[in-house]
């Protein structure tokens, strides 16, 4: 069976963010061109960030998935670990703020940064 590896960026029963990987069957389609179940989406946006860009720590607003389309994206969260993602590579970002909780930067979310020499274009598809 075909399996597709989903990065998974989320908030942890602490609050604090966290990544995981899990992993999707490809069941359906022909041996030539496997296919996952139809998800539903919501629309999507693109976004374009210049270089040195870097965001303070945030949480995501939605769930949603995040594409690489062109340079390099970091992501970092409270615990110092990072993930670099280049054109190509993918995560699913459902690092939200836990319910009823104030955003506090020193616990909460993560922080995101263009890497490289070309500006980063990332497609956001919400989940």
């Amino acid at each position: 069976m075909a399996l597709f590896t989903k990065i998974v960026l989320f908030t942890d029963t602490d609050g604090r963010a966290r990544f995981r990987e899990e992993t999707l069957a490809l069941e359906q389609g022909s041996p030539q061109a496997r296919l996952s179940e139809l998800f539903a989406s919501g629309g999507y946006q693109l976004r374009t960030s210049p270089v040195g860009f870097r965001s303070q720590f945030h949480c995501s607003g939605y769930t949603q998935w995040v594409f690489i389309l062109q340079g390099q994206m970091e992501i970092g969260i409270q615990d110092g670990v990072s993930r670099i993602f280049k054109p190509g590579d993918h995560f699913y970002s459902a690092d939200l703020l836990p319910e009823g909780q104030p955003f506090d930067p020193a616990l909460h979310g993560h922080w995101s940064r263009q890497l490289g020499p070309d500006p980063l274009i990332t497609l956001f598809v919400r989940a």
